[in-house]
């Protein structure tokens, strides 16, 4: 499969081009400092890799670098950088959706709070206390909601380097949902107490780039489980993998 991953030298646009090229996949790296991803990767893998270093905001610089590609993976950009990093997402979807040549496939990097909180109608980035600059996920996400794209959001809580886990925990991957169990009494408390409850077991969301990158690099079929779904995802020793 032709993948492209916009952000490649990132903590998690990293891990997925190592994956994928040692999965077998046709990789291409969008970024905008070869060097570091030399650096990173090592000649091995680096040498099986197609290298684009454009402007990620310049249009027909990722309209050209989609042609040919049967997914994309945006790890580009973060919250912290508020008005560009809505800007560097919606360019890349906007020439998804112009680029007649590119299959459709898209994965959109987000993050916990925009998964649902169970029995309640709310999001966890709306809950008073959460930072406001997480309503650019928000605006991502309202942006995705308009394309016909095939896409999907990808929901982890804090990312670590590493997991060091028993071996009878497995992740376990939700929809929309945040992908932890939550009592269902929660219902009955207000939003501050949403929050505080949620803020007390964010650790339980904690979760390694290795395995947010294969989560996505195990779905990139077109018309999948995922398609136009957040996904959570959280380590659980009572739950099967997903």
């Amino acid at each position: 499969m032709k993948i492209i991953v916009f952000g490649a030298t990132g903590n998690t646009g990293r891990k997925v081009l190592e994956r994928g090229v040692k999965r077998g996949h046709e990789m291409t790296a969008f970024v905008r400092n070869p060097e570091k991803l030399y650096e990173q990767q090592g000649v091995e893998i680096a040498a099986q890799v197609k290298v684009i270093a454009k402007d990620i905001t310049d249009p027909e610089s990722v309209y050209e670098a989609l042609s040919q590609q049967d997914a994309a993976i945006l790890a580009a950009g973060n919250a912290a950088q508020g008005e560009e990093f809505v800007r560097i997402v919606d360019n890349i979807v906007s020439q998804c959706e112009k680029n007649t040549l590119f299959s459709g496939r898209v994965w959109v990097m987000g993050g916990a709070g925009l998964l649902d909180i169970p029995y309640t109608d709310l999001m966890g980035n709306n809950l008073p206390g959460f930072p406001p600059m997480y309503q650019t996920h928000n605006r991502n996400l309202e942006r995705l909601r308009q394309t016909k794209l095939d896409w999907s959001v990808m929901c982890p809580g804090t990312m670590v380097e590493t997991a060091d886990l028993p071996s009878s925990v497995r992740m376990h991957v939700s929809t929309n949902s945040l992908p932890v169990p939550v009592p269902e009494n929660i219902k009955d408390y207000s939003e501050a107490e949403i929050a505080g409850h949620l803020f007390s077991r964010f650790k339980e969301l904690d979760v390694a780039y290795e395995d947010v990158a294969n989560c996505m690099l195990n779905h990139l079929e077109l018309g999948g489980p995922f398609k136009g779904k957040r996904v959570g995802v959280a380590y659980q020793s009572e739950l099967p993998v997903s």
